[in-house]
Parts: structure tokens; sequence; C-alpha cells
């Protein structure tokens, strides 16, 4: 199973930038994340390696952006390989109400962030069935 470091995980996407941004060859995996760098200009400023040990405090209101984009790559890799079973067809229903795949992410972000804090919480098996009933919410509510 790939299990990168944090310090790993910040570095893709700082290398990732830096390799955009001086108009070098990006691999697949780099192009999806520079499709959600980009969507982002907000975090621009931290694609330096001066921010791999930079703590974002969640009780101050901070946004992680290393967390936020990989979370992006998350969503993407699911939707790209329907992942859970469905979960393409959820995408797509999010996408066309809210007209935008970024809200359509974000949306799912919340369900996966919820599933991922309980089994961390409770020491449980991550439960697609969860994950998806609380997509079906969300579409039901949007």
């Amino acid at each position: 199973m790939f299990n990168p470091s944090r310090n790993q995980i910040r570095l893709f996407f700082i290398e990732a930038w830096k390799k955009y941004t001086s108009k070098q060859m990006l691999s697949d995996l780099e192009n999806i994340a520079l499709t959600w760098m980009l969507e982002h200009p907000e975090f621009l400023k931290y694609y330096d390696e001066q921010f791999i040990d930079k703590d974002f405090a969640v009780e101050s209101g901070q946004t992680n952006p290393f967390l936020h984009l990989s979370m992006h790559l998350a969503i993407e890799e699911q939707i790209r390989s329907n992942q859970p079973p469905g979960i393409q067809q959820a995408f797509e229903t999010l996408s066309s109400k809210f007209n935008s795949n970024h809200e359509a992410a974000h949306a799912l972000f919340d369900c996966l962030a919820e599933q991922i804090y309980q089994n961390q919480t409770y020491q449980t098996e991550f439960s697609s069935t969860a994950y998806l009933l609380c997509i079906q919410e969300k579409i039901k509510k949007s």
C-alpha cells in the first residue's frame, strides 16, 4: 500500500508546481494535481519548501492546502475508478446540480472527511455504504 509521509505529500505538490512554472513535463498524477492546484489560487504561496513543516491549525481557521489538495486527488481517483461503485454517478449528479465539478468535489469532501473521522475516532473500518449514504443525503439536500 502506498503510504507517503506528510513531507513526501507536500514535496509532491511543491515539485509539481516547480515543474509547471519552469515548463517541465509533468506526470499524469502531477497533471491531475495541477488542475486542482490552479483551482485554488489562494494556496499558491504555499508551493514552496519553506512550508513543508508548517502546521495549519484548524482551530484557528486555517486550511491545510496540502491536505485539501490530497482530498481532491482522493476524490478524483474514486471518480475515475468508480470506487466505491456509484460514486461516479453521484459526482455527476452533484456536478449537474451545482453546475460545478469543483463544488461537487467539495460536497464529496464532507462525506469522505466524516467517514475518515468516524474511522479514526471509533477505530472502525471504512464503510462504503455509510460514505455513499452521506453522498445521497447531499444530493437530496442540493
